[in-house]
C-alpha cells in the first residue's frame, strides 16, 4: 500500500472512531412487556443457563452410549529389535512369516455386559443433572422477569422524583423572584434571599444526584435486556399506577411453593443426582465383565520367507469375554467414595439451607407489602396536607405574618411526601413481584 494512502486512511479511521466516541448514546424507549421480551429474548445468562441446559443433554447422551457396543477401526506399525512371526503357530511344526517390522490394522468391537451399576448410576445421575439444569433454567427467567420488573419500577418512580425536584425547584426561582419584589419595597429582609438561595442550590445538587441514579438504573435496565453496549441506553416508558390489592394477603401453603420454585426442584435433583453418583463410586469395588472381538490383518515388509512361497500377508480375529476384578487401588476407590458421600451431605445441607431462605423471602415479602399499602395510605394524605401547609405559609409570608424558614420548612415538607410516595409505590410494585418470584407462581 503507498504510504500517501496508508496515512489517508489512518486519518479516516481516526475520525470516524473520535465521531463514535462523540456521539451521545442512543435511547431507546421501551414499555414493561418489549422490556420483558428483550430481556427473555437478550439476556447474556439466560442464555448461559440454556447453553448449560444442552451441555447437561449432550452428557446424558454421550453416558447413555456407553451401554452400546463401540467398534474403532485401530491401525498401527511396528519395528522389533528381532524377527517375529506373523500369526502364532495353529499346530507345532506349522512354518510361517518373520519380519522385524510389522503392519497391523483390526476391526476392534467392544461391549459392557456387566459394570456393577455404575454405568446405570452414572446415567440415572445425568439425567438428574439434566433435570436441575431445566430447573435453574426455569427459575433463572423469573428471577431475571423480577429484576426487569424491580428495576423498571424504581427507574419510574425516580423519573417521577425528579421531576417533584424540577417543580421545587422551579417553584422556590419564582417565590425568589417575589422576594426580590418584596426587597425593592423594604417588605423582606436580604436574609430571607440567602436562606432561598442556600435551598436552591441544595435542589440542584440533590436534582444533579437523582438524574445520575436515573442514567444508572437505566444502564442496570440495558445490562439486563443485552442491550448494554456502547451508543445504547433504556428509558423506561409509562407511569407508577395504583395495584389493588386485598385487604389482607391470603395465606401461603410452603409445601406448595417448594413444588414450584425452579431453584427448589433444581437443589433436590441434585441431590438425587449425588446420590447416584455415591453408587457409581461405590461401583468400582465390583468386577467389571465386558464383550470384546477384533478381526484385522497383518502384514509383514521384507519377509525372506516369502521368497518360500509363505504368505506374508494374512487375517487374524477373536472374539471372548473379559473380567477385571480390582485388587489394590492404594486407596483410590475409598477416597473417591468419601468425597462423594461428602460431597452428598453438603447438597443435603445446601437444599435444607434453601428451604429456609425460600420461607424468609416469602414471610419478607408479604411484610413488604403490607408496609408499603400502609405507608401508601399515609402519604397520601400527608402529600395534601402538605400542599396545603404551604400555600397557607406562603400568603402568610406575602402579608408579612410569616417567616421565610416556615415556607422553605413546608416546601421541604411537601418534597419529601412526594418523593417518599413515589418511592413507596414502587416499592409495592416490587415486593409483589418480589412475592410471586417467591412463591414461584407462574
Amino acid at each position: 500500500m503507498p504510504r500517501t494512502l496508508f496515512s489517508s486512511t489512518l486519518c479516516i479511521l481516526l475520525f470516524c472512531g473520535t465521531l463514535l466516541l462523540s456521539q451521545e448514546p442512543v435511547t431507546r424507549e421501551l414499555s414493561l412487556a418489549e422490556a420483558i421480551k428483550l430481556a427473555l429474548e437478550q439476556n447474556p445468562e439466560l442464555q448461559a443457563e440454556a447453553y448449560d441446559l444442552l451441555a447437561a443433554e449432550a452428557q446424558s447422551q454421550a453416558l447413555s452410549a456407553e451401554r452400546k457396543p463401540q467398534l474403532d477401526f485401530v491401525a498401527g506399525a511396528f519395528y522389533h529389535l528381532r524377527d517375529q512371526r506373523l500369526l502364532p503357530a495353529s499346530y507345532n511344526g506349522e512354518a510361517g512369516a518373520f519380519s522385524d517390522k510389522m503392519l497391523a490394522g483390526d476391526f476392534v468391537l467392544s461391549m459392557p455386559l456387566y459394570t456393577g451399576g455404575r454405568l446405570s448410576s452414572q446415567i440415572n445421575a445425568s439425567r438428574l443433572q439434566r433435570l436441575a439444569s431445566e430447573k435453574r433454567l426455569v427459575y433463572s427467567r423469573e428471577e431475571l422477569l423480577f429484576n426487569v420488573i424491580s428495576v423498571f419500577y424504581q427507574s419510574l418512580a425516580q423519573e417521577r422524583m425528579i421531576e417533584s425536584l424540577k417543580f421545587s425547584h422551579q417553584a422556590l426561582e419564582e417565590h425568589m423572584k417575589k422576594i426580590e419584589e418584596m426587597l425593592s419595597v423594604q417588605k423582606a429582609a436580604a436574609l430571607d434571599r440567602l436562606r432561598v438561595e442556600v435551598r436552591v442550590a441544595d435542589l440542584r445538587q440533590r436534582l444533579l444526584q437523582a438524574e445520575n441514579i436515573m442514567r444508572v438504573q437505566n444502564q442496570v435496565l440495558a445490562n439486563l435486556l443485552g442491550l448494554g453496549e456502547h451508543l445504547q441506553t433504556v428509558k423506561p416508558s409509562g407511569c407508577l399506577q395504583e395495584l389493588p390489592l386485598p385487604e389482607e394477603i391470603p395465606p401461603c401453603d410452603y409445601e406448595r411453593c417448594l413444588q414450584q420454585r425452579g431453584d427448589y426442584q433444581a437443589a433436590a435433583a441434585a441431590v438425587s443426582a449425588q446420590e447416584q453418583i455415591l453408587q457409581s463410586a461405590k461401583a468400582g469395588f465390583m468386577p467389571t465383565v465386558a464383550l470384546q472381538a477384533s478381526y484385522g490383518r497383518r502384514i509383514a515388509l521384507n519377509s525372506p520367507q516369502r521368497a518360500q512361497g509363505l504368505d506374508s500377508n494374512r487375517e487374524n480375529g477373536w472374539l471372548g469375554l473379559s473380567m477385571q476384578i480390582p485388587i489394590i487401588s492404594s486407596g483410590q476407590l475409598r477416597a473417591e467414595v468419601r468425597r462423594e458421600k461428602a460431597r452428598l451431605l453438603a447438597a443435603k445441607a445446601r437444599l435444607q439451607k434453601l428451604e429456609l431462605q425460600i420461607k424468609l423471602e416469602i414471610s419478607t415479602a408479604r411484610l413488604n407489602i403490607n408496609a408499603a399499602k400502609q405507608r401508601l395510605d399515609a402519604l397520601s394524605k400527608a402529600s395534601e396536607q402538605a400542599e396545603e401547609s404551604l400555600r397557607i405559609e406562603r400568603e402568610k409570608y406575602e402579608l408579612g405574618k410569616g417567616s421565610i424558614t416556615e415556607v422553605l420548612d413546608a416546601q421541604t415538607a411537601l418534597l419529601d411526601s412526594q418523593t417518599n410516595y413515589c418511592g413507596t409505590l414502587a416499592d409495592l410494585h416490587v415486593a409483589k413481584a418480589q412475592l410471586k418470584l417467591a412463591q414461584g407462581s407462574k
